[in-house]
């Protein structure tokens, strides 16, 4: 198969599920959203360095140019700010809801976090760590969010109305919104800053790329459920989990190409590609108890 193992499997403990996952490439590891708190990882081994416990959480996202790491943390309801090489928090800011998606805007020094079934997308000053503003979004359950590196606004996928809320930079309010009626349930939302597109999938295995100014451009059918997706614009590559790794091409031009859909196991729904290396990473477990595990893999045509 064109996608294969580069790593042996790393059992985490202790087990239980994930949520988020993303890679820091230029500091060579790899985070994700543990049950427990922050799972830091080797990115070229996958050997598990530890976890900083901060409670169950599902954000995770990191700071460029200091490489610290800021947490969702679900049940508390609070975003907390890591230092992954002593391992030790440094702040925490307490907010109105639990924590889902988050992402940081390095230019703004902005951390914005959705609220996990809820209805705000929570403004935080990194400078200060205090909130800035709560910004009242449209349904109910907000899913994942992106951030144009060049205007600033910021996406945000709403998975009860089919649509991605938008988000002025400058007022903090919903300036406009695009329908995604043959999406239901969105889930994954990524920025292609290449070709100034938005990717976006839905729980009924559509896959749709959308402009910036709401015009659907393409649609392709998902190979099976999904949750999250990782574009890499080095290598062209959209990776999505669900219980595996749909690997898609798209090269702006056209609908995005299945390049392969490789099994891995039914408790992966976390996907994040490492730029170095193009390693594909996925991790797995169960929130209601058993093990739970961390690989990488690559795409070999």
């Amino acid at each position: 198969m064109p996608i294969v193992p580069v790593t042996a499997v790393q059992p985490v403990h202790p087990g239980g599920g994930f949520d988020y996952l993303t890679v820091d490439a230029a500091r060579k590891r790899v985070y994700g959203a543990h049950h427990t708190g922050l799972l830091i990882a080797d990115a070229d081994t996958g050997n598990v360095l530890g976890i900083v416990n901060v409670g169950p959480m599902s954000g995770v996202a990191v700071n460029p140019a200091n490489g610290y790491v800021y947490t969702g943390n679900s049940s508390s309801n609070t975003v907390s700010e890591i230092d992954p090489v002593s391992q030790k928090i440094l702040r925490t800011v307490v907010l109105g809801g639990h924590i889902d998606a988050l992402q940081y805007d390095p230019v703004l020094d902005r951390i914005y976090a959705d609220q996990d079934d809820g209805t705000h997308l929570y403004v935080i000053d990194v400078k200060t760590f205090k909130l800035i503003k709560a910004v009242k979004l449209p349904g109910h359950k907000p899913e994942y969010l992106q951030i144009d590196p060049k205007t600033h606004d910021v996406y945000q996928n709403i998975a009860t109305d089919s649509e991605i809320a938008v988000i002025d930079p400058k007022t903090l309010k919903v300036s406009r919104i695009i329908k995604t009626p043959e999406i239901k349930d969105n889930h994954p939302l990524q920025y292609d800053a290449r070709d100034n597109v938005l990717l976006v999938a839905g729980e009924n295995k559509v896959l749709s790329v959308y402009s910036t100014d709401g015009k659907k451009l393409y649609s392709t059918a998902m190979p099976g459920r999904v949750d999250q997706c990782d574009w890499n614009a080095t290598r062209g590559w959209l990776a999505c989990a669900g219980g595996g790794i749909a690997l898609f091409s798209f090269d702006g031009k056209s609908a995005p190409t299945l390049l392969d859909n490789h099994p891995v196991n039914p408790g992966v729904h976390n996907v994040a590609i490492d730029d170095r290396t193009g390693t594909i990473w996925v991790d797995w477990g169960s929130r209601t108890g058993g093990g739970a595990s961390l690989q990488g893999f690559t795409y070999k045509p």
